[in-house]
């Protein structure tokens, strides 16, 4: 009988597969609570407000243009983008602050640091836009769910489909939990960096998915489906390792060096990318072994037909 990976390098993840589990749904529900009593800090991409732009003659302290604008009583998100002579400030809705009041309390404070800093733009976004961008939002991740769950149950088998949309889901809401416990701005950016961490974390599903069948074709029949499973996530856990740990590199390089304007999307990557490598090895995994997947599931009949005939000719 061959033997396609020595015992004992076999790596046991499914031995403590339900503990996992249970941690990893616990910090989901966790983050739904938290999501429903704090709630999200929304940026201005959502909730709209006015937002402007100056160009200074040369590089600017941030320090020192929050404090001039405190100054005159703007509270908001001020941030460099571009180069350090550029600044950008976002104002939230506020009674009696319209877009020209804005601007000229903007415009006073930076000439105190600048005589000769010009305004580069000054724009107000309604409520009306920042409800649309929400629903947009939402409706981009649910689609995007709904055509992954299509795709493995095509490519795969449908409990392999619904484990990986179920630890996807598990990814996206830890993510939201997280920038609710810490009151993050949560903005368009981010939104990208969710998506971004949902085709991620589905990318190494399927490659642990790609083996665990390619195993399924080649591994004697008497081997029992959770050692299946650690045999495939051992062989592709090296592939895991160099491919997150690569990207980590990238990621906490942008969450320390990036400043303020991208803190928000390295967060929402970095959760992403360990929580969902997380999941990849584990959740998906786990439920694909709750609902049942067995063997015959996973090896095409025309296989399964030749291996049954070479047998019965055998005996």
């Amino acid at each position: 009988m061959m033997q396609f990976i020595k015992e004992g390098t076999v790596i046991p993840f499914m031995k403590i597969k339900l503990p996992v589990e249970l941690i990893c749904l616990g910090l989901v529900i966790a983050s739904i609570v938290c999501f429903f009593v704090k709630g999200l800090n929304w940026g201005l991409d959502f909730t709209g407000g006015i937002v402007v732009e100056t160009e200074y003659t040369t590089n600017v302290d941030l320090n020192a243009v929050k404090a001039a604008y405190a100054e005159r009583g703007i509270e908001g998100t001020t941030q460099h983008f571009g180069t350090p002579k550029d600044v950008v400030v976002r104002v939230a809705p506020k009674e009696g602050l319209d877009q020209q009041n804005v601007t000229n309390l903007v415009m006073s404070a930076s000439r105190t640091l600048d005589p000769n800093v010009k305004l580069s733009r000054s724009e107000y976004v309604g409520p009306a836009v920042g409800e649309e961008l929400v629903e947009s939002g939402i409706l981009a991740i649910v689609v995007s769910l709904i055509a992954i769950l299509a795709y493995i149950a095509f490519r795969f088998e449908w409990r392999m489909a619904t484990g990986a949309v179920i630890s996807l889901v598990y990814d996206v809401i830890v993510v939201l939990g997280v920038f609710s416990f810490t009151e993050v701005e949560y903005d368009l950016t981010v939104l990208a960096s969710v998506l971004t961490v949902v085709g991620y974390s589905l990318n190494d599903k399927i490659v642990v998915f790609d083996r665990i069948r390619e195993n399924a074709t080649r591994m004697p029949r008497n081997v029992s489906m959770e050692h299946l499973f650690d045999v495939s996530l051992t062989q592709t856990l090296s592939r895991t390792i160099i491919t997150s740990g690569t990207t980590l590199i990238t990621v906490v390089a942008l969450l320390v060096f990036g400043g303020e304007m991208i803190f928000g999307f390295s967060l929402a990557l970095f959760v992403g990318i360990v929580f969902g490598t997380i999941t990849s090895i584990y959740v998906a995994s786990t439920w694909a072994l709750i609902l049942g997947i067995s063997r015959q599931d996973l090896v095409p009949k025309k296989i399964d037909k030749k291996e049954t005939d070479i047998i019965e000719s055998i005996d």
